[in-house]
């Protein structure tokens, strides 16, 4: 888009809403960036100090906000100023998967735990006791409602967004699907410089991949078990762990208890994309044992049929059961055996599911669906604008 000109506000030091082992970097980018503090204000919204001064100075036609810091634009006194007086427009950016219809919202106040988890212990136990704590459940889901409507628009990653957001009273024509995606074309690229190049790894037919994190709920442990049984069939059978997180210890200590230490690699961080795909084309099957997210898209760039349950949302227009993977039960250790095992035991099936892999993504899913996605929800909220 070389008409668009964007300006990235980032936290200075460690943000309290990155997760523990997240990848970041600003190598290759051509945006202007801004670090400034983030704080935490009464504990109810988190925000950027000197965000109204950025505002005024780069007089932005649209600011994109991601949810953790969606209230700034409704307390930050400053900041609401700056945007009214500008006339900015405000877009949300999120992946509601978790996020429940307004009306299922109402029927599990008297089922959550907490609504304001961050509130002191002691402030908890007062509204406890003085039996207003499911009115202000009650009165928190009316708050979203009011809160979800405050933006001009929303992008999201998934076609639920129409429906859940919807329930909270969001017009549809003010809701764009985006999808996700890495940088497509130049992982392409990649995929046709290797093409003559020699493999990283030398070839087997039953090796498995995962990309991530190793954090509780991507779920490796789940793989290396099923690993180890899958080692009593299929002899050379080897799983490739790709990341690095607070679980690595554990993990590698599980393959050590179960016999499999010599058939489960752990690679570290491979932030190279084209190591990553030299790993990624080396490997039979891409298993994504719990949540996950673009490790898929990366995986189908590379063709590769795709092993998951339930990940963000975003698997569901990725992988198609019987066509480029299969879906196996969310947690199922003896389902994740099985479908891993059925894939291993046709490999002419292997074969068409990755190439069905990479047709999906050449023709559906790439970074020009996300960038047509955002090109429509700027031109809707910039109407009037210059």
């Amino acid at each position: 888009m070389p008409d668009l000109e964007m300006i990235a506000v980032t936290p200075k030091g460690n943000s309290a809403h990155i997760g523990e082992g997240v990848h970041q970097t600003r190598e290759g980018i051509t945006f202007k960036v801004i670090e400034l503090e983030e704080y935490s204000k009464f504990v109810i919204y988190s925000s950027f100090r000197g965000l109204a001064r950025v505002l005024a100075d780069e007089k932005p036609d649209i600011v994109i906000v991601l949810e953790a810091h969606l209230l700034t634009f409704i307390f930050n006194i400053p900041v609401v100023f700056a945007m009214k007086r500008l006339g900015i427009k405000l877009i949300l950016k999120s992946i509601p998967f978790r996020l429940p219809k307004f009306e299922d919202a109402k029927k599990q106040i008297n089922d959550r735990i907490v609504t304001f988890q961050k509130l002191p212990a002691w402030l908890g136990g007062i509204l406890h006791k003085a039996g207003v704590e499911r009115l202000l459940r009650l009165a928190h889901v009316y708050f979203t409602k009011f809160v979800y409507n405050i933006p001009d628009a929303h992008v999201d990653y998934i076609e639920e967004a129409y429906d859940i957001f919807g329930s909270y009273g969001v017009g549809k024509n003010k809701i764009f699907i985006t999808h996700n995606s890495p940088d497509t074309d130049r992982l392409f690229q990649i995929r046709e410089s290797l093409a003559s190049a020699e493999p990283i790894l030398p070839k087997n037919t039953h090796r498995l991949i995962h990309v991530g994190r190793l954090v509780e709920w991507k779920r490796v442990d789940l793989l290396i078990r099923a690993v180890a049984r899958l080692k009593k069939v299929y002899n050379d059978v080897e799983l490739l762990v790709v990341g690095y997180g607070p679980m690595e210890a554990e993990l590698k200590k599980l393959a050590d208890t179960l016999q499999v230490a010599s058939d489960v690699k752990f690679l570290g961080g491979v932030y190279d994309p084209g190591i990553l795909g030299q790993y990624l084309i080396s490997s039979s099957i891409y298993v994504l044992a719990g949540m996950g997210g673009l490790s898929i898209n990366d995986a189908m760039c590379f063709g590769l049929p795709i092993i998951c349950s339930v990940g963000d949302g975003t698997e569901k227009k990725l992988v198609r059961d019987e066509f480029n993977g299969k879906y196996f039960k969310d947690g199922n250790e003896d389902d994740l055996v099985d479908k891993i095992a059925y894939l291993f035991d046709r490999p002419r099936l292997l074969r068409e599911m990755g190439h069905n892999s990479t047709s999906i993504i050449r023709n559906e899913i790439n970074i020009h669906t996300v960038i047509n996605g955002y090109t429509e929800a700027f031109n809707f909220v910039a109407k009037g604008r210059r």
